[in-house]
Protein backbone atom coordinates (compact mmCIF):
# COMPACT_ATOMS: atom_id res chain seq x y z
CA UNK A 1 0.00 0.00 0.00
CA UNK A 2 2.43 2.72 1.15
CA UNK A 3 6.01 2.35 2.07
CA UNK A 4 8.04 5.21 4.27
CA UNK A 5 12.11 5.16 3.78
CA UNK A 6 13.82 4.90 7.04
CA UNK A 7 14.89 8.62 6.71
CA UNK A 8 10.92 9.66 6.31
CA UNK A 9 10.00 7.43 9.67
CA UNK A 10 12.84 8.95 11.46
CA UNK A 11 11.44 12.48 10.57
CA UNK A 12 7.78 11.60 11.27
CA UNK A 13 8.57 10.27 14.60
CA UNK A 14 10.75 13.53 15.18
CA UNK A 15 7.65 15.74 14.37
CA UNK A 16 5.09 13.33 15.88
CA UNK A 17 7.22 13.52 19.50
CA UNK A 18 6.48 17.46 19.41
CA UNK A 19 2.72 16.85 18.92
CA UNK A 20 0.97 17.68 21.87
CA UNK A 21 -0.74 13.89 21.66
CA UNK A 22 2.17 12.17 20.39
CA UNK A 23 0.14 9.14 19.91
CA UNK A 24 -1.89 10.50 16.60
CA UNK A 25 -2.40 9.13 13.68
CA UNK A 26 0.00 10.08 10.48
CA UNK A 27 -2.05 10.81 7.93
CA UNK A 28 -1.40 11.09 4.37
CA UNK A 29 -3.85 12.40 2.04
CA UNK A 30 -4.72 14.29 -2.01
CA UNK A 31 -7.01 17.34 -2.45
CA UNK A 32 -7.96 18.71 -5.92
CA UNK A 33 -4.91 21.42 -6.90
CA UNK A 34 -1.27 22.31 -7.37
CA UNK A 35 0.31 22.60 -10.50
CA UNK A 36 -0.41 19.22 -12.01
CA UNK A 37 -4.40 18.89 -10.49
CA UNK A 38 -3.56 17.32 -7.30
CA UNK A 39 -1.49 17.41 -4.32
CA UNK A 40 -0.42 15.76 -1.25
CA UNK A 41 -1.49 16.38 1.98
CA UNK A 42 0.19 15.11 5.48
CA UNK A 43 -1.21 15.72 8.84
CA UNK A 44 -1.24 14.17 12.44
CA UNK A 45 -4.72 12.89 13.38
CA UNK A 46 -5.95 12.17 16.76
CA UNK A 47 -8.71 9.77 15.24
CA UNK A 48 -9.29 7.19 12.88
CA UNK A 49 -12.23 7.10 10.70
CA UNK A 50 -14.13 4.02 9.87
CA UNK A 51 -13.21 4.32 6.69
CA UNK A 52 -9.23 4.72 6.66
CA UNK A 53 -6.81 2.13 5.32
CA UNK A 54 -4.22 1.61 8.34
CA UNK A 55 -0.36 0.13 7.54
CA UNK A 56 2.69 0.29 10.01
CA UNK A 57 5.66 1.71 8.70
CA UNK A 58 8.66 0.47 11.41
CA UNK A 59 6.50 1.79 13.84
CA UNK A 60 4.47 4.91 12.33
CA UNK A 61 1.02 4.50 12.09
CA UNK A 62 -0.13 5.93 8.35
CA UNK A 63 -3.89 5.75 7.32
CA UNK A 64 -5.27 6.64 4.09
CA UNK A 65 -9.05 7.85 3.51
CA UNK A 66 -9.90 4.48 1.45
CA UNK A 67 -11.71 6.62 -0.99
CA UNK A 68 -8.50 8.20 -2.11
CA UNK A 69 -5.91 4.90 -2.33
CA UNK A 70 -6.02 5.06 -6.01
CA UNK A 71 -4.17 7.63 -6.03
CA UNK A 72 -1.88 6.85 -3.41
CA UNK A 73 -1.66 3.17 -3.79
CA UNK A 74 2.46 2.04 -3.98
CA UNK A 75 3.27 5.82 -3.27
CA UNK A 76 6.73 6.04 -1.23
CA UNK A 77 7.51 8.72 1.13
CA UNK A 78 11.22 9.77 1.74
CA UNK A 79 12.70 12.35 3.31
CA UNK A 80 15.73 14.33 2.16
CA UNK A 81 18.27 17.02 3.18
CA UNK A 82 19.87 19.74 0.65
CA UNK A 83 21.20 22.69 0.43
CA UNK A 84 17.81 24.68 0.35
CA UNK A 85 17.08 22.41 3.62
CA UNK A 86 14.71 19.28 4.26
CA UNK A 87 11.37 17.90 2.70
CA UNK A 88 9.48 15.25 2.35
CA UNK A 89 9.97 13.67 -1.30
CA UNK A 90 6.54 11.97 -2.92
CA UNK A 91 7.63 8.71 -5.29
CA UNK A 92 4.15 7.69 -6.37
CA UNK A 93 4.18 5.14 -9.58
CA UNK A 94 0.44 6.78 -10.32
CA UNK A 95 1.39 9.48 -11.30
CA UNK A 96 2.01 11.13 -14.72
CA UNK A 97 3.17 14.25 -14.75
CA UNK A 98 4.29 15.94 -11.73
CA UNK A 99 5.41 19.65 -10.92
CA UNK A 100 8.72 21.31 -10.50
CA UNK A 101 7.94 21.25 -6.76
CA UNK A 102 7.29 17.62 -6.79
CA UNK A 103 4.13 17.82 -4.63
CA UNK A 104 1.95 18.38 -7.23
CA UNK A 105 0.96 15.60 -9.57
CA UNK A 106 -1.43 14.31 -12.08
CA UNK A 107 -2.85 10.64 -13.00
CA UNK A 108 -3.94 8.78 -16.02
CA UNK A 109 -7.81 8.05 -14.83
CA UNK A 110 -8.53 4.65 -16.19
CA UNK A 111 -11.59 4.43 -18.59
CA UNK A 112 -14.60 2.84 -18.19
CA UNK A 113 -15.92 0.70 -21.53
Amino acid sequence: MIQLSKAAVTEIKRIQSKQSNPNVWFRLGVETGGCAGWYYTMAFDEQCNPDDLICECDGVQVTVDSRILDYLNGLTLDYSQDLMGGGFRFHNPKAAKTCGCGNSFSIVESSTP
